[in-house]
Formats: C-alpha cells, sequence, structure tokens
C-alpha cells in the first residue's frame, strides 16, 4: 500500500502559519485595507473572474504568463513584507530574493531536484499564506460560506467538464511556477491551500482558536485519506477538485469541535450538580 504523509503535512503547516500569522497582523492588515468588506453578490463576479483567468492561462503565451505571475507574486510579497517588517527598504529584500530564486531554478536546475521542489512548496505555500492574510478580513462569514460554496462548483466544472483547470496546473508547471504542493506521489494546487487556511481562520475568529486547530487537522486527515484510496486505485481518479476534499474536511472539523465543545460543558454541568 503506498502511502504520502508528505504532502497533507506541508498542508497542515501551510493552514496552521496562516492562522498564526494572521493573529499577529490582523490589526496591521486592517489599518492598510480599512474595513472594506466583500459583499455577497460580489463573490459571484470574483469566482466567475477566478474562472475566466484558469481558462486565460491556457491562451496566453508561456513567456507572457511567467511575467504576469512574477509581476503579481513580487507585488503580493512586497507588501506582505511591509506588513511584517513596517519599513519599506527591508520590504524590498524579499521580492528580489524571490525572484533571483526563480531565475535560478528556471535557467540553472533544467532537471527537478530537492533544491528546486523546496523553493517551488516553499513559495507556493507562502503564495497561499499571503493571500489567506489579505483576503481573511475583507471576507465576513456569509461571504466566506458562499465563496466556499461557488469555488467549489467552480473547480469541479474546470476539472471534469472542461479540463481547464488540468491544463491550466500542467503549463503552469512546465513553466516552473510556483503554484503547487509536491510531494514524490501526489500534488496539490496553492488555491487549495488558500481555501483550507481561509476556511480554519474563519472558524478561529468565529468560534475560537480550537476550532481553527481542529479543521485544520481534519483538512490534512482528509487529503492523507483521500491519497491513500487515489495512490491504491481504491477511487478512479488521479485528477479531482481538492476543493471537495477542503470543505468536507472543514465540516467534519466543525463537526468534531462542537460535539467535543459539548460534551466537554456535559462534563462539567455534571461535575457541579455533584
Amino acid at each position: 500500500m503506498r502511502i504520502d504523509l508528505l504532502l497533507p503535512s506541508i498542508l497542515l503547516s501551510t493552514i496552521i502559519a496562516s492562522l498564526l500569522l494572521y493573529r499577529k497582523v490582523e490589526k496591521r492588515i486592517r489599518s492598510i485595507i480599512g474595513d472594506r468588506k466583500v459583499k455577497p453578490r460580489e463573490v459571484f463576479l470574483i469566482v466567475a473572474s477566478m474562472g475566466a483567468l484558469v481558462t486565460l492561462v491556457i491562451l496566453l503565451p508561456g513567456f507572457m504568463l511567467q511575467i504576469i505571475f512574477l509581476f503579481a507574486y513580487s507585488y503580493m510579497l512586497l507588501i506582505f513584507s511591509y506588513v511584517i517588517l513596517n519599513r519599506w527598504t527591508l520590504a524590498f529584500i524579499p521580492p528580489v530574493a524571490f525572484i533571483t530564486a526563480y531565475l535560478s531554478v528556471v535557467y540553472l536546475m533544467p532537471e527537478e531536484n530537492i533544491a528546486s521542489l523546496l523553493f517551488m512548496n516553499l513559495s507556493a505555500a507562502l503564495f497561499a499564506v499571503m493571500a489567506t492574510v489579505y483576503i481573511n478580513s475583507m471576507f465576513p462569514w456569509k461571504v466566506t460560506l458562499i465563496f466556499a460554496s461557488l469555488l467549489t462548483v467552480m473547480d469541479f466544472i474546470q476539472v471534469f467538464l472542461t479540463g481547464h483547470m488540468v491544463e491550466a496546473a500542467y503549463k503552469m508547471e512546465s513553466l516552473r511556477l510556483p503554484v503547487m504542493l509536491y510531494s514524490q506521489l501526489a500534488r496539490l494546487g496553492a488555491g487549495d491551500a488558500f481555501l483550507s487556511g481561509l476556511l480554519s481562520v474563519q472558524a478561529a475568529a468565529r468560534y475560537g482558536v480550537g476550532a481553527g486547530f481542529t479543521t485544520a487537522a481534519t483538512i490534512a486527515a482528509s487529503l492523507f485519506i483521500f491519497e491513500v484510496l487515489a495512490l491504491n486505485s481504491y477511487i478512479g481518479y488521479s485528477v479531482f477538485p481538492a476543493t471537495i476534499i477542503v470543505l468536507l474536511g472543514w465540516l467534519l472539523g466543525l463537526a468534531i469541535y462542537f460535539l467535543g465543545r459539548k460534551y466537554v460543558e456535559g462534563i462539567r454541568k455534571d461535575v457541579c450538580r455533584s
């Protein structure tokens, strides 16, 4: 039986990093973006734009896609570094280091090795963490639920009906763009890691830190279970919309958290009565 512990562990670490970092920089983020909140009707446009972007990736020339991605990632990293370091002179260092490392991987390491895979994993995980930290402050609870549901539907359509998600992923992977989390046996999109972090951070904000860490664990566990089934041919899918796995894992985590809290409260009441 083939078992992959690495990818679920990377996902769990990414979610936990999002949880811890957002708690640390929440006030700083709010001071920069203000009290802007995404409205429910705007979510439809956001998800539709994401779906269109997946299709656009297929149509764009490779060099143009690299330039756009490097610019967008570097800009996100610049703002993120400023939030953490609070000094523009220091904030420019991480983007420059990222571009230098990317060019080194592409032109000096034509074949995959441990160093290139480590760079890809770290960069993709950082992308997921940055997206979570940025977006969480603008997403109320209701909007997050709508966003996760619509994103799952879009992912299902783009994987199984159009196939654009799979084609776009392979194209970006061929360009060595850090948009995937890798293990020796499987891979996971950075967007799926972002959704995992967003849902866990939202759970922590609404129900407490325990809910956040519980859902982080169950999302990673759900990925592990799916991988076992897929790698050992118990299911017939080598490509699957991971947003479904993330959403089911998150719901399972909330259920476990509430059941556990109810059980603890029952014990406390029994102790008080006695």
